[in-house]
C-alpha cells in the first residue's frame, strides 16, 4: 500500500462513522461542522520520480463565496494569519472566495487524534470568520451556498405560467 492509500486508510477509519463524514471522491472527503464544510484531500507529495513517498493531508474550508475584495479585508487576512496557531487565510480569485486551510504529512506516521483535531479546528475558524466577513465585505457563506444550489436544484428555474 503507498503513502496516499495508507493516509486515505487513516482519514476513512477516524472520520469513517461520524454522520457528518462523507467520501466524496477517491483521496476527497467532506466533513459539515456548524456552518462550515471541510474538504480533506490527499496528494502524493515530493521531489520527482518519488513522488508516491509522501503524501499530503490538505485540510481546507471555504469561509465566503463571493467577497467584495478590498484591500482593508487583504489586510486583516493577513493580520489574522499571523495571530492564529496553525493553518492560514488564502483568497481565490475565481469566485472571489475567502478559504482556509492546514496541511499535514501523511502516510504512515499521520496520527489519526492529530487529523481529528485539524478538521475541527478548521471547522471551527471558518464558523467563527464567515459571519464577519460577509457582514463587512459580503459574498455567501458556504453552508448558504450550498443551500442556494440546493434548492436551485430541487424546484429547477420554475418558470410563471406568464413566460410559457
Amino acid at each position: 500500500m503507498n503513502v496516499v492509500e495508507t493516509s486515505c486508510g487513516t482519514i476513512e477509519k477516524a472520520l469513517g462513522k461520524s454522520p457528518a463524514y462523507r467520501k466524496v471522491d477517491e483521496h476527497l472527503y467532506v466533513v459539515k461542522q456548524g456552518s462550515s464544510y471541510v474538504m480533506i484531500s490527499v496528494v502524493p507529495s515530493g521531489p520527482k520520480g518519488k513522488a508516491n513517498e509522501r503524501a499530503l493531508v490538505r485540510v481546507v474550508a471555504q469561509v465566503v463565496a463571493g467577497v467584495t475584495p478590498e484591500p482593508s479585508l487583504f489586510r486583516q487576512l493577513l493580520i489574522l494569519n499571523g495571530q492564529l496557531r496553525f493553518g492560514a487565510f488564502a483568497y481565490i480569485p475565481d469566485g472571489n472566495l475567502i478559504m482556509f486551510g492546514h496541511s499535514m504529512l501523511g502516510g504512515g506516521t499521520m496520527d489519526a487524534r492529530e487529523l481529528i483535531a485539524t478538521v475541527h479546528d478548521v471547522a471551527l475558524v471558518a464558523d467563527e470568520y464567515d459571519d464577519r466577513i460577509v457582514a463587512r465585505y459580503g459574498g455567501a457563506r458556504m453552508q448558504d451556498v450550498i443551500e442556494e444550489k440546493a434548492m436551485s436544484h430541487l424546484f429547477g428555474d420554475q418558470k410563471s405560467e406568464e413566460d410559457l
